[in-house]
């Protein structure tokens, strides 16, 4: 139960006498063409609905729109650590388009009740869906105030849609799409996967796998991203989530002092998980199961509706494997989806001309657009176009205002030509398998899985990235030779890798005692600077020392310029991730053996 403030009670009861539509914000004056309006709305959920939460959101709501002159409805969210003002740009936009929008801050974040649940779609979808069935003309949901004592009159203006997504005879169905970005993308999955009314979604740089997110291991794949074998700790993104998170909670705590016991502000189970990894450096099998009830992989095939996947190029921590994973996997239940991969993401900025969260422009920005077009397409059911199958930034492109001239396109995915690079006792990567030289590459993955390299870290981005250093001895590298020509890399690069670890071989049972690796992507300029592809590193987690195994490295769209070389780096450390906690001798025999990195050229 949460304790109400019995100030905001009264000051709401006084607002609600002159009713719902006569309520505006400060942010929007009556020469707006629309209505910001504050809410609070109950919702109850969990497995069997017995936890009451308090949410709240801001109404933007088209003055044209009527009963007789319905519109459409777009239902937002914010990121990790946010709130509902975060969205205000979109709501602003898309209420000037002719659309009702619902931002409103997720649970445990921004003023809402409840803890932190990871998207679950037994607590943040089914709180979703409440709000949903609001925007539909429910009544009984939303609030003026925060003791939900006064209720807010029931919509009548939203284009509702007699039948659900799966053919069903509905109620309070309105027409309404989802967007938002991140912890903002994940719900839209959960929201979609348990309520068929949602019409189209639009989930910006969010997980598939959070099991890989957070501990991700680049091989052993079972399907999409998801793997049989778990991977290495993410340290610097658990640390400031899990900071971010309890500051939150600390933050609302007077209002619902509940969430504060057991794991502050976050579901049960995210304590207990946090410290077995870094204690061990990688997850239980009962937390992988937990955060992979939180994620798309657990119920891809629940998502049928309309879905534009928008994921980052520069983002360590949901890279663009997993937004493939994603759009691969609902290609194949035949999911109407796209693939748009822009600039930005959790580790670096968008490019000029892409969006502006904070104020979008559809004539200036292009991904605005495109956003757009797609809500209008779906929502409005106009013939707008939804755009290309795939889409990606080159960022070696030169252009100036709108991003669209940067943006190359596919009518499919992937893209490119498979070029193997083969690894050579010397040093060398070449094309012909023929020319390998015969030899073996020794190093020493480090003590108690410390850094052993100059990775920048993840939480500062990849825009301004330190040049690669390995510590003499953690490592092996091979490189390409100055290239005469450009070599532009499109997709997920993979490697085909046999190591020997006699010391990890004799503890192949424990997952803990596997010989932990990391392998990165390097362009390297002829001064010698040495810059790893947007600080991306692919952990590997060896099921099984002494047998080929491949490492599906993480996506990138990059040019490797004339005069440049590509390198491949094996660390046995890394600044981002925990690593081995042994230190353990590592063989690279290389000669007969046809080990590889292939590139998708275009």
């Amino acid at each position: 139960m949460r304790v109400r403030r019995l100030t905001s009670t009264l000051a709401a009861t006084a607002l609600a006498v002159t009713g719902l539509a006569a309520l505006t914000s400060t942010g929007a004056s009556a020469a707006d063409s629309f209505t910001v309006t504050p809410l609070h709305f109950a919702v109850q959920i969990g497995p069997d609905n017995a936890t009451s939460c308090d949410i709240v959101g801001d109404l933007y709501l088209p003055r044209a729109a009527t009963a007789k002159k319905p519109v459409p409805a777009i239902l937002t969210t914010n990121g990790f650590g946010g709130s509902k003002d975060d969205q205000a740009g979109i709501g602003r936009l898309f209420a000037q388009r002719g659309y009702a929008v619902l931002s409103y801050s997720g649970l445990g974040f921004g003023g809402s009740d409840c803890k932190i649940t990871l998207d679950d779609p037994d607590f943040d979808g089914k709180a979703a869906s409440q709000l949903v069935s609001y925007l539909g003309g429910k009544s009984g949901i939303a609030f003026t105030d925060d003791a939900h004592t006064t209720p807010s009159p029931a919509l009548t203006v939203i284009t509702k849609d007699k039948r659900d997504n799966a053919g069903k005879k509905s109620t309070n169905d309105p027409r309404i799409g989802m967007i938002g970005g991140s912890y903002g993308g994940q719900v839209q999955y959960a929201a979609a996967s348990i309520d068929k009314r949602i019409d189209t979604i639009v989930p910006l740089i969010t997980w598939t796998d959070l099991s890989y997110s957070l501990a991700p291991n680049n091989t052993s794949q079972t399907s999409g991203v998801s793997t049989s074998t778990p991977g290495a700790a993410k340290l610097v993104w658990a640390l400031g989530f899990s900071g971010l998170g309890v500051l939150n909670g600390t933050q609302n705590a007077p209002t619902d002092p509940a969430r504060l016991i057991g794991c502050p502000n976050f579901a049960d189970f995210v304590c207990p998980a946090v410290a077995h990894a870094a204690v061990t450096g990688t997850m239980d099998s009962p937390t992988i199961k937990a955060l992979r009830h939180a994620s798309l992989s657990n119920y891809v095939d629940e998502i049928k509706i309309p879905t534009l996947i928008m994921q980052g190029q520069s983002d360590t921590l949901f890279n663009l494997n997993e937004g493939i994973a994603a759009y691969q996997a609902l290609k194949k239940q035949k999911t109407p989806v796209k693939m748009v991969w822009f600039n930005g993401g959790h580790s670096g900025p968008n490019a000029p001309g892409e969006i502006d969260f904070a104020s979008p422009n559809t004539t200036t920005q292009h991904l605005a657009k495109r956003v757009s077009d797609w809500f209008d397409h779906y929502l409005k059911k106009t013939s707008a176009s939804t755009g290309p199958e795939f889409t990606y930034f080159r960022d070696w492109v030169n252009y100036t205002g709108n991003a669209k001239p940067a943006y190359a396109s596919s009518s499919s995915f992937p893209v490119g030509q498979k070029n193997s690079f083969f690894l050579s006792g010397d040093g060398v990567m070449t094309r012909v398998a023929r020319a390998v030289t015969p030899g073996t590459a020794y190093f020493t993955t480090p003590a108690a899985g410390i850094p052993t390299s100059t990775d920048l870290l993840d939480v500062v981005g990849s825009q301004a990235p330190l040049p690669e250093a390995d510590l003499p001895g953690t490592f092996a590298e091979w490189s390409t030779g100055a290239l005469s020509r450009p070599v532009d890399v499109v997709g997920q690069p993979s490697l085909t890798l046999r190591i020997s670890a006699p010391t990890a071989m004799l503890t192949q049972g424990q997952d803990a005692g596997k010989v932990v690796l990391f392998a990165k992507i390097a362009d390297v300029a002829p001064d010698g600077t040495t810059t790893i592809i947007r600080n991306l590193v692919a952990p590997v987690r060896v099921p099984n020392a002494g047998r080929t195994f491949t490492v599906t490295m993480p996506g990138f769209a990059h040019r490797f310029d004339t005069g440049h070389r590509i390198k491949l780096i094996v660390a046995g450390g890394s600044t981002n991730y925990r690593g081995g906690l042994a230190p353990t001798p590592v063989s690279i025999s290389l000669g007969s053996l046809k080990q590889a990195l292939t590139l998708p050229v275009l």
